[in-house]
Formats: structure tokens, C-alpha cells, sequence
């Protein structure tokens, strides 16, 4: 990251690394200030921050230089891919030093520079984002706001912004005024390419998402998968209510989007607007398994509910998805309600549960347990380093189909010869 203070480059770094993780690009934030907090206990003033203060500076290079190993210890030593290093970085000393430690070590460097000169996003930035942050605990809100200033006129006097010209061979993105403009320079590779995607995709816009599964269905009843049912009576009353309920709301401009599937559309109906359908937002395709209950499954694929068990989102239905695919076909999704403003999305559990995971910085493993209950709307709204959650129960309680993570699962003999014969044959795999 490069940028001034009250930039929003953790905002952007928090964000950004939510995304690739949910993508399956292990990424992890390096933020300098929790290093320089680490080092000087207690906070005094801006005045750390002078160029002239030589103690200060040194200190602030020695946290510089730590985080940068326990980057290198990241990405060598434990698989990460991406490491956003988030600090000012304004100088171009600075910058070199970040160049020299990559070239050592064989790693691609990519800037992203946040600049603004919007008083009122500053202002905004610091009053939502600095008032509570750990540098200034029990403060007085003047004295925060006026200590802050002048840290950020500290940094003015010796920023050296990313040029076209002298820093023409690097790769980077400048972002001005929370994205009315770009500039892009010397992309390098996929995972770069989509860093920019996704950059130029969000916003800053008060906004809230609306997220709910369709009202109960038939094949819900039953404890069926999948399949394209119809909602029961206590779905379609379900439907009413929700309607009354995003009425109540009084949403700004709200789109409503549902799945090609009958059970989301019939949902949508009853609101009486009008709604987008997104193919994207089927259901998981569960193959040879759809419409099966999860006790006919263990009868009848052992290996397969053994498998699924074992890894349940990497784990793909025969002739269907995993929810690793599931995540995969939801990017576009994600990126569209990136750029929207107000949204609600009726969608299906595994669905459901993929989204939240972004909006909730869910790990792969947590991912396909996140509880997801019929008659239920989930309001999102974002805040800054994060999403605030609200949860609302409409109408008569429905079936629960949510299933448990097995915790020490004591499979069937059949289904634990079944895992076994089918981790040997991945281990043949992976020899040959």
C-alpha cells in the first residue's frame, strides 16, 4: 500500500485480502502500525512522526524491517500467496527498501496507491475509522481530530506519490478519490489482474445487502437436495411476509435478484417488483445426488458420503459441484454487488452460505456450516474494516435442513472402508 494517512488503505487492504482468500489465494495483512503500537507501548503525539524525529525514525524502520521478515516467513515458509504490506509508505526509500527485500527473495511486488483530496472522505475516514482506534483510547474527540491532522501534515511534507515516469518499470494501480479514477501500470500476472479487477469494482457507498434463502419448499419437507420444487403453503405465507417486511424497510432504489430456480422466483413474486434472475445464484448441482435425502446417500454412496465428510468444500458431487466450483461460478456475483448499492438476493443455502463467507471472512473449512435458515433475513450492512449483521425471523418457523460438522463422526463400516479405498487411490494418484 501507498498513501497518506485517512486514505483508506486498510479499508482497501482488508477488503482486498477478504477477497483472494475467499478466491483461494491464501493472502495475509502485514499491518505496520500494529508492529510500531508493538514496539512503543503507549502513544504520545504526532510528533512520532516528524521526518526530523531520528529516534522515532528509527524505530519506525525496525518495524518495517520485522514485518517484511514475518513476510518473507509467510509466503516461504507457510504457503501464503499474497502478503499486503499495509503502511503509508510515502517515501520512495521506503519503497526501495520493499523492491530490494523482493528481489531477494524472489518475490513480485504491486503497489496500490490510495489518493484523495476529498476533505469531507477524510474528515468521514477519520471520524468513523481513527476516534476508536487503538492510538487514541479514552481521547477527547477535538484533540483526536486535531492530533491526527497534523500526524497527516507530518507525512505531507515528504510524500514522494508513485510518477509515471520514475516509477515507469514498476507495477502498480493508483486509486484517486475512492475510485473516480485509475491509473494502471505494467500488470504482470493473473493474480495482479484480478487485484485490479476487483479495485475498480467497489465503493464506499452507505449502503445494505439483503440476503435470504426461498421460502420452505416441498423438497425441504421431505429433507430432499436440490431438485426444482415448489414452495409449500408455509413458504408461500413466508413470501407475504417478507414482502410486507422489505416494505416496512422503505430501501432506496432496492434490486432484487433470485436464481433460475422455481422455489427463489415464486419467493420474488410475491414482493410484486420487479427482479433480476441470475443462473449463478442455482443451487449447488449435487449430480447423481440430487433429490436424494442424506440417509439415502450413506445407503447407496457410501464412499461418496464418506468423501464429502471428510472435505466437505472441496468434495464434488458425482456429475455435479463442490463448493469450491460454487465460489468459482459466484465471483461475478460478488464483483456486481460490489458496484450495487442496495440489494436482496434470494438465493439457496449452499448459495447463501458461499456468499456470506465472503461478507464474513468465513475460512474454507467454516464455510460450508454457516447456518442458513429458511425464513430468515440477513441485513448486511458494510462498516469499515468489516460487515455489520442484522438478523430478522419472518413468518412461522420452517424445517431445518441445516447438518452439522461431524465432530469425530463415527462413519458405517461400509462408508469407512468406502474413505479409506478412496484416499489410497488419491495417494496412487498424487505418486504417479
Amino acid at each position: 500500500m501507498v498513501g497518506l494517512p485517512a486514505r483508506g488503505k486498510t479499508y482497501i487492504s482488508t477488503k482486498l485480502t477478504r477477497y483472494l482468500n475467499w478466491i483461494g489465494v491464501p493472502t495475509k495483512v502485514f499491518n505496520l502500525g500494529q508492529y510500531r503500537r508493538a514496539a512503543v507501548k503507549t502513544y504520545q503525539s504526532y510528533e512520532f512522526f516528524k521526518s526530523e524525529n531520528e529516534e522515532a525514525m528509527k524505530i519506525r524502520k525496525q518495524c518495517a524491517l520485522a514485518a517484511l521478515e514475518d513476510v518473507d516467513n509467510y509466503l516461504s515458509l507457510e504457503y501464503g500467496q499474497v502478503a499486503v504490506f499495509d503502511a503509508t509508505n510515502t517515501v520512495r526509500e521506503r519503497r526501495d527498501l520493499i523492491l530490494s527485500f523482493a528481489k531477494n527473495k524472489g518475490f513480485k511486488v504491486f503497489f496500490v496507491e490510495s489518493i484523495c483530496g476529498d476533505p469531507d472522505v477524510i474528515a468521514t475516514n477519520i471520524m468513523q475509522v481513527k476516534l476508536t482506534g487503538p492510538d487514541y483510547e479514552d481521547c477527547n474527540k477535538e484533540e483526536v481530530v486535531e492530533d491526527f491532522l497534523k500526524r497527516i501534515d507530518c507525512y505531507k511534507t515528504t510524500y514522494e506519490p508513485l510518477d509515471e515516469e520514475i516509477d515507469g518499470q514498476l507495477s502498480y494501480i493508483k486509486i484517486f478519490d475512492v475510485g473516480k479514477r485509475y491509473l494502471v501500470n505494467r500488470v504482470q500476472d493473473h493474480i495482479q489482474s484480478r487485484i485490479v479487477y476487483y479495485l475498480m469494482n467497489i465503493h464506499i457507498a452507505p449502503r445494505s445487502i439483503y440476503i435470504c434463502r426461498h421460502g420452505e419448499s416441498e423438497l425441504n419437507v421431505q429433507q430432499r437436495i436440490g431438485g426444482d420444487s415448489s414452495l409449500t403453503k408455509c413458504g408461500m405465507e413466508f413470501a407475504s411476509e417478507m414482502a410486507k417486511f422489505i416494505k416496512e424497510q422503505n430501501i432506496k432504489d432496492l434490486k432484487v435478484w433470485t436464481s433460475h430456480m422455481k422455489r427463489t422466483i415464486q419467493t420474488a413474486e410475491a414482493l410484486g417488483v420487479p427482479y433480476e434472475q441470475w443462473k449463478a445464484l442455482n443451487e449447488i448441482n449435487a449430480g447423481v445426488c440430487e433429490e436424494m435425502t442424506y440417509e439415502e446417500i450413506e445407503q447407496k454412496y457410501p464412499r461418496e458420503f464418506a468423501l464429502r465428510d471428510h472435505d466437505k468444500y472441496r468434495y464434488r458431487y458425482p456429475k455435479g459441484e463442490s463448493y469450491e466450483d460454487l465460489v468459482q461460478r459466484l465471483e461475478p456475483v460478488i464483483m456486481e454487488l460490489e458496484r450495487q448499492e442496495n440489494v436482496l438476493v434470494i438465493c439457496h443455502q449452499a448459495v447463501m452460505r458461499c456468499l456470506l463467507a465472503y461478507f464474513l471472512d468465513k475460512t474454507a473449512d467454516e464455510l460450508p456450516y454457516v447456518k442458513c435458515p429458511l425464513h430468515t433475513v440477513l441485513k448486511l450492512t458494510p462498516v469499515a474494516y468489516g460487515c455489520q449483521v442484522e438478523c430478522f425471523p419472518i413468518g412461522e418457523e420452517a424445517v431445518d435442513t441445516h447438518r452439522e460438522k461431524p465432530v469425530d463422526a463415527k462413519l458405517s463400516s461400509e462408508a469407512e472402508e468406502a474413505l479409506y479405498a478412496a484416499l489410497n487411490l488419491l495417494r496412487l494418484g498424487a505418486a504417479v
